[in-house]
């Protein structure tokens, strides 16, 4: 039996505002021989998400916050070095959530095998063909019930889900699909590259004008990343009937005050909107719907994707907070 240790990040203190390095502790640990049950991975990459910095506070959420001293969980892949689980032999790929750490040791059922693709990266199981793409196939096709014709507009364009919603929005029959971005590069991005028929920079402000010009006839579904003047320009922008994915609300995450809700929300009454929150735990059972068509799509050569890598374990808060800061183009992954 091989003694390893393992580096994890933890939780040092919640912030206040935008998170900092003083915020988390990097610690190595030695881990213990393996028990019958158990397997040892070596992870390849690691995921850093908007949704973990709501966690780091110490308030009501759909998931229990990060604990002072416990270490961030979340997404990672890594191949099995070591097993006494036959089920999970040296060599597998899987998939899990024990989050920040180079190597993690636990029960074979706390792991999840994925067949190893010729000629696709591992990574993408963390973003396109993951939970990445799931959020944006389960927001579009399940919660705003988008339909083909549709004008959709998606906000925080250029990140892990916005490059996919986009995408998947056209291949399931959008007639428009318009995006917002950090940048006038990104805004060429997503057209260029994301099948996006216009964006704009909202760093430009006027967001409900950039938006109005650009959907003069208004739009039918929102997918909603950002929140905060986003929401205020589609409640202005619906048509009549309109759907609203909210799967995030990256604008206020790092906010020291209450966030300011939407002057306008009496449009969704006299223009029947339905506006709608999502987190993807309840959504599960429409994984294997999305695995089969987003692996025809794959083979197909319809969809395209971008990952922005950060090299070592020791640089996952880096890359963390520069994710934050939209920094990111497409998925952010920290490379073992």
């Amino acid at each position: 039996m091989t003694h390893l240790n393992s580096t994890q990040i933890l939780l040092a203190s919640r912030p206040t505002g935008w998170p900092t390095g003083e915020n988390f502790e990097v610690r190595t640990v030695p881990l213990a021989e393996l028990a019958d049950g158990q397997v040892r991975v070596r992870n390849e990459f690691i995921s850093v998400d908007p949704y973990m910095r709501g966690r780091m506070n110490d308030t009501r959420s759909y998931v229990a916050p990060y604990q002072i001293g416990g270490q961030i969980s979340g997404g990672a892949v890594g191949e099995v070095i070591e097993s006494r689980a036959p089920e999970l032999p040296v060599g597998t790929l899987v998939l899990h959530q024990h989050g920040w750490s180079d190597v993690v040791q636990a029960d074979a059922a706390a792991f999840s095998l994925v067949p190893k693709i010729p000629g696709v990266p591992n990574s993408l199981r963390l973003h396109m063909m993951g939970m990445t793409g799931l959020t944006a196939w389960v927001g579009l096709k399940v919660v705003a019930q988008m339909k083909a014709g549709d004008t959709v507009f998606i906000s925080g364009a250029a990140g892990a889900v916005g490059t996919a919603a986009g995408q998947i929005a056209k291949l399931l029959g959008a007639k428009r699909v318009i995006g917002s971005a950090g940048s006038d590069a990104k805004v060429q991005l997503l057209k260029d590259k994301y099948g996006y028929d216009a964006a704009f920079n909202y760093k430009n402000g006027d967001i409900s004008g950039q938006l109005h010009a650009l959907a003069p006839e208004g739009i039918d579904v929102y997918f909603d990343n950002v929140g905060g003047e986003h929401l205020e320009a589609a409640l202005d922008a619906f048509n009549d009937g309109g759907r609203g994915a909210l799967c995030g609300a990256i604008s206020s995450y790092n906010s020291t005050q209450p966030s300011q809700g939407p002057g306008n929300l009496a449009n969704m009454i006299t223009r029947g909107l339905k506006l709608q929150g999502f987190t993807l735990a309840n959504y599960l059972e429409h994984a294997g719907e999305f695995s089969s068509q987003m692996g025809q799509w794959f083979a197909e050569g319809k969809i395209a994707y971008d990952e922005t890598i950060v090299e070592g374990i020791e640089h996952t808060v880096e890359a963390f907070i520069q994710m934050m800061q939209g920094k990111n183009v497409g998925k952010m992954l920290v490379r073992i």
